[in-house]
């Protein structure tokens, strides 16, 4: 019988904690994120590391590090959601509208993470359900998703009427709330970091996760229940993904159905850069916010430079490959240490 292999706080042990290989799969996407930010630090030092742009870069980072979250999850799991960057649109109209409509700012935060709890719920009831691949219902709701947007939104942007905490989210804090530092939003993605990785780590249905990815057959013989464990790991990858539309409406102070185009790419780029492998039953928190982080800053030291837009998605693209491509080979080792 397969044995199922995820981690658990005892699965460390002290030769793991010797291999080189190890350490350099943890720490690897970290010094990768160091030698970028330095080069652009050295390229464009005047543009680059203005604190005004690195505080931009921070309220980029929060989104896509905190939708990233939530495809941590689903990609350990050995899934994908292409549907990410349509939710997150949805959630900014579903806020703006509850605002437009009266509401308090809380009654629309909840709505908008409500709509995207439901997205998520969908979706895993379909691949669950339906016995589909995660790759082809996420598709499809990536765009029946983005046309729901655009139909709650009624075709335009929805810009509410008064302002509220909403708006600061991402605003650097002053005056009494100097001592924050940092923005509200980006603390909130570092204890949602922390709640995630606490989860994934100590409790059952983190290891369920892991089992899952690492082996679904032998998760079900296990006594898992599999199915389970799908529709309720993508309701609460869905969940941060709502958190992650609050933000991004935030950053805009409006709701837009066609925000965050391509968001999702950047989400699971982050993951898979992070060290998360996309056969699934591996994957870490704190690599997927140095990916994301990395995304922002490849991204930020671009425009910087002055690179036109369609080279920046060259970049971009040949980052996803390089980072599957690294996965692959890591796992080909493994296959054949075996």
């Amino acid at each position: 019988m397969t044995t199922l292999q995820y981690e658990t706080p005892t699965a460390s042990t002290a030769s793991a904690l010797l291999d080189w290989r190890v350490w350099l799969r943890r720490l690897g996407p970290l010094v990768v994120l160091i030698v970028v930010f330095v080069f652009f630090a050295a390229n464009e030092p005047a543009k680059f590391l203005n604190p005004g742009n690195l505080r931009i870069m921070l309220m980029e980072t929060a989104v896509v590090a905190t939708a990233a979250l939530g495809m941590t999850i689903i990609i350990i799991s050995g899934g994908i959601d292409l549907s990410v960057g349509s939710n997150i649109a949805l959630v900014t109209v579903v806020v703006a509208q509850v605002r437009v409509a009266g509401g308090s700012p809380w009654a629309a935060a909840l709505a908008g993470i409500a709509s995207a709890t439901c997205i998520g719920l969908l979706t895993g009831g379909l691949i669950t359900g339906l016995q589909l691949s995660p790759f082809i219902v996420t598709l499809g709701l990536w765009e029946g998703v983005r046309g729901l947007a655009k139909e709650v939104g009624r075709g335009s942007t929805v810009v509410p009427h008064q302002a509220s905490w909403l708006n600061l989210l991402l605003v650097h804090p002053t005056g009494n709330l100097a001592w924050m530092v940092l923005p509200p939003g980006v603390w909130i993605t570092l204890i949602l970091a922390v709640f995630v990785a606490s989860l994934l780590r100590y409790t059952k249905f983190g290891r369920h996760v892991f089992a899952v990815g690492s082996n679904d057959q032998t998760a079900r013989l296990c006594g898992i229940n599999v199915g389970g464990t799908k529709v309720l790991l993508y309701t609460v990858a869905g969940i941060f993904v709502g958190v992650a539309g609050v933000l991004q409406f935030s950053y805009l102070t409006e709701g837009d159905p066609t925000t965050a185009v391509g968001m999702e790419l950047y989400v699971i780029a982050a993951v898979v850069i992070g060290g998360a492998s996309l056969s699934g039953g591996e994957g870490s928190v704190f690599g997927s916010l140095v990916g994301a982080l990395f995304m922002t800053v490849i991204d930020n030291g671009c425009a910087k430079m002055g690179l036109p837009n369609h080279r920046q998605e060259m970049i971009t693209g040949a980052i996803i490959i390089i980072a599957a491509a690294i996965d692959r080979l890591r796992h080909a080792q493994v296959t054949r240490g075996a």
